[in-house]
């Protein structure tokens, strides 16, 4: 009975065995493997004695796989082929830029920034496959330190305790407001203009909702403020004359106005926005890969959004 051991059964014998099953003569597996007769013969008998069968019937004239023999070399074929690939996929997975990259990113920015980034990326790195999820920002970062992502796009600042956080671009505000309220008749307005009690905030979670409270200067929340659990939904609450709020740039395109019933205004502030970075485990044995990648995302900014320097 066998303990767990492979008894010192290699895949060199395996594939011995095999090429005496392909050649039906042990001189031309010995010539097909680049070893001698003799020592290739040595192995296969060894390879006989562990596993307590004889895998070939030898005659002077030929050399066949027994019943059983054909069964067990179909297999030991198998496996050499998966021995195989899993060296392929360990030297493709060593080479820069190749194989899956898991990226998590917040749910305020993976709708408006993803598909021009994915459009891009597959031309800049053709043999990078991103692995996309789309949550909260301490759901990423729980991933993230549990192993199940390579890297997230967050809002900074991070608790960066065993991570490493590059920024990649800062994102401005704009003031997003219903298409009859005074707010829209104002080219630019000022963040210490705004009336405080009709501001909409995200569900608590969203980075988004601290970032307007810092922004806004708000000391003590309205009990009557109304909180949106996506920012989907916070433009339909605008639109329906709810009240206004502050959204990052790249959500407040032409497309987001809900058909006119929403004016975006930029806000005269200048720090006004919030600096969004890339953050892996300090761990991480593929940091270059993600600085390359790091450096395309600053490369890859629509009008108005700013790089920032590693």
């Amino acid at each position: 009975m066998t303990t767990g051991k492979l008894y010192g059964l290699s895949l060199r014998d395996l594939e011995y065995a095999v090429a005496v099953g392909k050649e039906r003569h042990f001189g031309r597996a010995a010539e097909r493997c680049g070893v001698s007769q003799a020592a290739l013969s040595e192995q296969v008998r060894k390879l006989e004695g562990v596993l307590g069968i004889a895998l070939f019937e030898r005659t002077k004239r030929r050399v066949d796989p027994t019943a059983r023999g054909v069964a067990l070399l179909a297999r030991a074929e198998a496996l050499l082929n998966e021995a195989r690939r899993l060296v392929d996929d360990a030297r493709r997975s060593a080479e820069p830029l190749t194989g899956d990259l898991r990226l998590g990113v917040i749910a305020t920015l993976g709708p408006y920034y993803l598909p021009s980034l994915l459009h891009g990326g597959r031309a800049r790195f053709p043999h990078l496959v991103l692995r996309l999820r789309e949550a909260k920002t301490d759901e990423l970062l729980a991933s993230l330190r549990a192993g199940e992502l390579d890297a997230a796009l967050l809002a900074l600042p991070v608790v960066a305790d065993g991570l490493t956080v590059e920024p990649l671009f800062f994102e401005p505000f704009r003031l997003a407001c219903p298409v009859d309220d005074p707010l829209a008749a104002q080219a630019a307005v000022r963040l210490r203009d705004l009336p405080r009690g009709r501001l909409l905030l995200m569900e608590e979670g969203h980075c988004m909702r601290d970032q307007a409270i810092e922004l806004c200067n708000v000391r003590r929340l309205d009990p009557h403020t109304r909180f949106a659990s996506s920012m989907e939904m916070l433009r339909h609450m605008i639109a329906a004359g709810e009240g206004y709020s502050v959204l990052p740039l790249m959500a407040t395109s032409e497309s987001a106005d809900m058909r006119g019933l929403i004016r975006f205004r930029d806000i005269a502030d200048r720090d006004a926005g919030r600096r969004i970075g890339i953050v892996w485990r300090s761990t991480e044995t593929r940091t270059d890969d993600l600085r390359a990648v790091a450096a395309y995302l600053r490369e890859a900014l629509p009008e108005g959004v700013l790089p920032i320097a590693p």
